[in-house]
């Protein structure tokens, strides 16, 4: 059941930014800073045995380890790990700290026999805070122990060739629903917004699609994107479990631990709860990550209980890697690409301008090269306080929401940008199509600025349930819990354009720094022909002088020779000849 569509006007705000009530906002920030990282437990399907070097004294252990070991926690600390585990395994943790580095994630060191009953056991460890952190699995019996390392490249091999982003996403979910065995894996992107957009699904056919579905920013808050790029891989195998509290829950400082690295660390009972609504059992996530930002997630869902073993996911983390270094390529050749274009077309332009002899007026000229220079619809030029455009600009009518949008906005650093039309236009229907603006100072002194226009992008978004309900409160402002609905809602947003990209603004940045260069040489050029102008126009006024004197000496000298006379007529002749050459060169300069 769909609701009605809700459609926008052209400068109304975008959901994330839209004005919210004081309870919800409230909700929001309580989400927000949630320490989620701090919960002080782990899942209990594994154990945590944390010890200080150099000789393994165990700080912290998980209430459950004695299922594990046979001895109580309270046995177990300020005890030597070397009573609980065999040599072999402490010399296996002990190589893979050795390899790694304080702060980095998890990796897995050994499989082993642990505790009385001798079970058999996935080991991961890392460094944190001075305390090496060991997490222990018991493998399922009969699992067979395949490579992670082979199962992964025959997954990377499955997907390497397809060079289309579309069938590459989608490869990718169904090598990793194929992995796993979930019900539902998906790639999910984040947006420029922060807002999530399902890309890529593989579902069990009983299940309804989420392709396309979009998620608000509030889903995955900021403090859980930042651990999802301190741990690339979080598995929840049952949504419906009991946190294992661990013993003790604070370091020799008195401080909480940091679980933020821990496969096993519990987590927000708010996510505990969105699955649940959600109607997930099970779930794990991959992070994909570009250029060190989250740029999205390889997240899998499945209706009931699902252990997925280390084994698996090293596979699942080692395909994850690949898929990032894919993305991150992708990215970097577009950039590449983005740059080598505007590099063409800022030579053309320098070339030119340097040709010219006033490279300012001829920039008036250039305006179609530069429609060329970054990805936009159109370039307007605001010179003596006329407009110039060339492509899809707006009327020159509004000039003056410009040029206020800009005296309200600049701080005399730099360019300047906005992808929403309610930023510079003053009502609906006044922005001739156009949303994204970014602006270029050429000559503040005289409010000359060059702006590069995009066309407003009108979207038809299908969002899984309302993105302004990301919570159910209470009248006080209490937050009672997640949204319980993920029905699609449809909305209409418009007044946007396609953001400005940090490849946008890098290439804008240079071809400023370039016009800048151009426009001081212009100035010059005007000041040195300002002068020639007024030394002609001094000389002009000498000339007349000396020949106005000429004039009244020939007519006070009544007794001269003829010979005399010829002689001062032709002085007289040759400076008027002078005088309207002069007058001629004065008329040039002034053109």
């Amino acid at each position: 059941m769909f609701p009605a569509q809700f459609r926008r006007d052209a400068c109304a705000p975008h959901p994330g930014a839209r004005s919210m009530n004081p309870q919800l906002e409230r909700a929001l920030q309580e989400c927000a800073n949630e320490p989620i990282h701090l919960s002080g437990a782990i899942q209990p399907h594994g154990y945590l045995i944390s010890c200080q070097l150099p000789d393994w004294t165990i700080r912290h252990v998980s209430a459950n380890v004695e299922a594990l070991t046979g001895a109580e926690p309270a046995g177990m600390l300020r005890h030597s790990l070397r009573e609980f585990l065999t040599d072999d395994l402490i010399q296996a943790i002990a190589e893979t700290v050795g390899f790694g580095e304080p702060g980095a994630p998890a990796q897995r060191a050994a499989v082993g026999n642990i505790g009385p009953m001798a079970d058999l056991c996935d080991i991961s460890v890392h460094v944190a805070d001075g305390l090496v952190h060991i997490e222990i699995e018991p493998q399922p019996r009969g699992a067979g122990e395949r490579s992670p390392t082979v199962v992964a490249q025959t997954m990377i091999a499955r997907v390497a060739a397809s060079e289309d982003i579309d069938d590459f996403n989608q490869r990718v979910a169904e090598q990793v629903r194929l992995l796993t065995g979930y019900d539902r894996v998906m790639v999910y992107r984040f947006r420029h917004d922060d807002a999530g957009e399902v890309v890529a699904e593989s579902r069990d056919s009983a299940l309804q699609t989420y392709l396309g579905l979009r998620y608000p920013p509030s889903d995955i808050p900021v403090q859980a994107r930042t651990l999802y790029l301190r741990n690339r891989i979080r598995v929840i195998p049952d949504a419906t479990y009991v946190p294992v509290p661990i013993l003790p829950d604070r370091d020799s400082r008195g401080a909480p631990l940091d679980l933020g690295q821990m496969a096993l660390r519990s987590v927000s009972p708010v996510h505990l709860e969105y699955l649940a609504n959600m109607g997930v059992v099970a779930s794990m996530s991959i992070s994909i990550i570009s250029g060190g930002r989250l740029w999205g997630l390889i997240a899998c869902h499945h209706r009931s209980a699902r252990r997925v073993p280390p084994g698996i996911r090293a596979a699942a983390d080692l395909f994850g890697l690949f898929v990032s270094m894919r993305v991150a390529s992708r990215e970097q050749h577009d950039a590449v690409a983005l740059e080598e274009n505007a590099r063409s077309v800022r030579d053309a332009l320098s070339l030119r301008l340097d040709n010219a002899a006033d490279p300012r007026l001829a920039l008036q000229g250039e305006l179609d090269l530069l429609c060329r220079a970054v990805a936009c619809d159109g370039v307007g030029l605001v010179q003596a306080g006329h407009w110039y455009g060339a492509g899809r600009t707006p009327n020159e009518s509004r000039m003056p929401d410009l040029l206020d949008w800009l005296r309200r906005t600049h701080n005399g650093a730099g360019p300047v940008a906005t992808e929403h039309a309610a930023d510079w236009c003053r009502g609906p229907g006044e922005t001739d199509g156009l949303a994204g603006v970014l602006a270029l100072p050429l000559d503040l002194s005289r409010n000359e600025w060059l702006f590069f226009f995009r066309r407003e992008q009108i979207e038809e978004v299908r969002w899984a349930g309302r993105p302004d309900e990301p919570f159910l409160v209470d009248g006080d402002g209490g937050k009672i819990g997640p949204r319980a609905s993920f029905s699609a809602w449809n909305e209409t947003v418009r007044g946007h354009g396609l953001p400005w990209s940090d490849g946008d603004r890098r290439v804008v940045g240079r071809l400023h720094q370039m016009l800048r260069e151009r426009y001081r040489r212009g100035a010059a050029h005007s000041s040195v022909g300002d002068l020639s102008a007024r030394r002609v126009r001094l000389d002009v006024r000498e000339q007349r002088g000396r020949l106005l004197q000429l004039s009244e000496l020939l007519e006070g000298l009544v007794h001269v020779s003829p010979r005399e006379a010829a002689q001062l007529s032709a002085r007289i002749n040759t400076l008027e000849s002078e005088l309207q050459s002069l007058i001629s060169a004065v008329s040039a300069v002034d053109d």
